[in-house]
């Protein structure tokens, strides 16, 4: 598989597959690196979790554009939803989730403010992605929550992606330590040989909900800029 052909499938489909997607492959996950679970508000006394959703016009404009994140940027074209013919293979735990997961149609995260954008860097070499959810602290826990405990059921799977087949394996790895919740993990996608990895994080501060995937070193430059611009007050 090409280089732009992955990425393509890959940011189509990248939030679904690491949020619904398996757990760790055969490398052993550390112990509590995306601490999700020592992190549930109402176990640390989340001093946010009554605040107010934000609206998905809000959402937008809290997103990144290219003036935040630099010269060599380019905004890509939104991507309808459901334009992609997914099939997802050995993982029901993922299938049970049901097509908008399978499909990065909301990345089977069921909340009712949202907003995306993508972004490629100096010609197609490395892509970036954001999305921002809002609702209650506690349904983005427990449905962040849900969709992580999905990623326990399998140790890898594939994706059909039109005639394409893509093997998918995760890793967790330890989070930055930011906001509320987080996790982090790291998507291997494999197909004719040519292997892709994938870094994702995503932090919970309060009501609202950050994802931030694609190529590790952009998401690690990029990650506290967005969290800044998406938490920020007033």
């Amino acid at each position: 598989m090409h280089h732009r052909t992955a990425s393509t499938i890959v940011l189509g489909i990248t939030a679904a597959l690491a949020l619904a997607g398996c757990c760790p492959s055969a490398a052993p996950a550390a112990p509590s690196g995306s601490d999700s679970a020592a992190q549930r508000p109402a176990e640390k006394g989340d001093a946010k979790r009554n605040a107010v959703p934000m609206m998905s016009a809000q959402l937008r404009e809290r997103l990144l554009n290219v003036d935040d994140l630099g010269a060599g940027y380019t905004r890509k074209p939104d991507r309808p939803s459901g334009s992609d013919d997914v099939t997802v293979l050995g993982c029901p735990a993922l299938d049970d989730l049901g097509a908008d997961a399978a499909t990065g149609s909301g990345s089977g995260l069921d909340f009712p403010h949202r907003a995306k954008a993508a972004f490629s860097y100096t010609g197609g070499r490395g892509e970036v992605s954001e999305e921002l959810y809002s609702d209650t602290a506690d349904k983005l826990s427990d449905g962040t929550g849900r969709i992580f405990d999905a990623m326990t059921g399998c140790p890898s799977y594939q994706v059909l992606a039109s005639s394409t087949t893509v093997d998918i394996t995760t890793q967790e790895i330890p989070a930055p330590r930011r906001g509320d919740e987080r996790w982090s993990h790291l998507l291997t996608f494999s197909s004719e040989g040519a292997d892709m990895v994938v870094k994702q994080t995503a932090i919970r501060d309060g009501s609202v909900l950050l994802i931030v995937s694609g190529s590790p070193a952009l998401v690690d430059r990029h990650l506290d800029t967005a969290l800044t611009k998406a938490t920020a007050t007033g």
